[in-house]
């Protein structure tokens, strides 16, 4: 079983995340531990739009689709199943003893790129193991849910320009026994990588950002992945037009970065920004339309 995050990789740079690196290992690996693929089938999940277009081109489960079939039509793979594409993510559950995948949609999910599982042909299935039930496929929801009970941490990916700021809100979370900043983005596109690699509750999201704005960035999320928004900017003053944009395209709430006095210790911080943080870990923030978007 192989999961990738992004089809191609960078010049120069190699990685389990880059599907052509990856599958390429697998292959090789599979290659020399049974001295041929001859018999080997595959199938191919995943690749669902989740998380949507920022870049340019095509959108990136549809390339990690294309990917997966190239990959396989070059070393001569009978594709045996697939199930890909749509706008939900998969979880799924392989049995060793009779090479069967159970497939469960997920009601919201981080993950954009396609499973490939592989089948080794002649290979001496264990004795099945008692019988289980597995318990039904969950509803396909469009909506993040709450996070989970029982003591997880609530995750959080900060996303500002500035590496000073970044470190002091992180500092000011750090020791919080129910939060973990699970990643610092310098921008929207660092911030996308990190949302399908780490999966974050809630994020902290400041507007004024080279590449790609906030705003823009919070378009996207609320179209693709909704979840928890705090937007967290010098420009989102009260009664500010930044301000009455972001609470209509989704944000959970909107916080006037010199309020925090980030300069001056982080008692202010704590005290503005991690109740507020716990609240909107408790919020169902609903995907929105493009249509619904594109006039805020």
């Amino acid at each position: 079983m192989n999961h990738y995050m992004l089809a191609h990789s960078p010049a120069g740079e190699r990685g389990g995340k880059y599907g052509d690196y990856a599958i390429g290992v697998l292959l090789q690996f599979m290659e020399q531990s049974c001295g041929s693929l001859s018999g080997v089938e595959a199938m191919i999940f995943g690749g669902a739009n989740v998380v949507g277009n920022i870049s340019t081109g095509d959108q990136i489960g549809a390339r990690n689709i294309a990917l997966a079939r190239e990959t396989l039509k070059k070393h001569n793979l009978k594709v045996v199943k697939e199930q890909v594409g749509g706008t939900v993510g998969l979880k799924l559950h392989y049995q060793n003893w009779d090479n069967n995948i159970i497939v469960q949609p997920m009601a919201s999910s981080a993950m954009t790129g396609s499973l490939l599982v592989r089948a080794e042909a002649s290979v001496a299935k264990p004795a099945a193991p008692p019988a289980r039930s597995p318990s039904a496929p969950a509803a396909a929801g469009l909506s993040s849910p709450p996070p989970a009970a029982g003591g997880r941490r609530i995750k959080v990916l900060i996303v500002d320009d500035s590496a000073i700021v970044r470190n002091l809100l992180a500092k000011a979370l750090a020791d919080e026994p129910d939060i973990t900043v699970v990643g610092q983005a310098k921008d929207a596109f660092a911030a996308r990588e990190m949302l399908l690699e780490r999966g974050p509750d809630v994020v902290t999201l400041d507007i004024i950002m080279p590449k790609m704005d906030g705003v823009t960035f919070l378009k996207k999320l609320m179209v693709y992945h909704p979840l928890p928004v705090i937007i967290c900017s010098t420009i989102a003053k009260s009664g500010s037009q930044a301000e009455l944009r972001s609470d209509k395209i989704g944000a959970v709430d909107v916080i006037d970065k010199e309020t925090l006095n980030l300069y001056s210790g982080l008692n202010t911080v704590k005290s503005i920004l991690v109740p507020k943080i716990r609240s909107a870990a408790r919020t169902v923030v609903h995907k929105k339309t493009k249509e619904e978007v594109s006039g805020l």
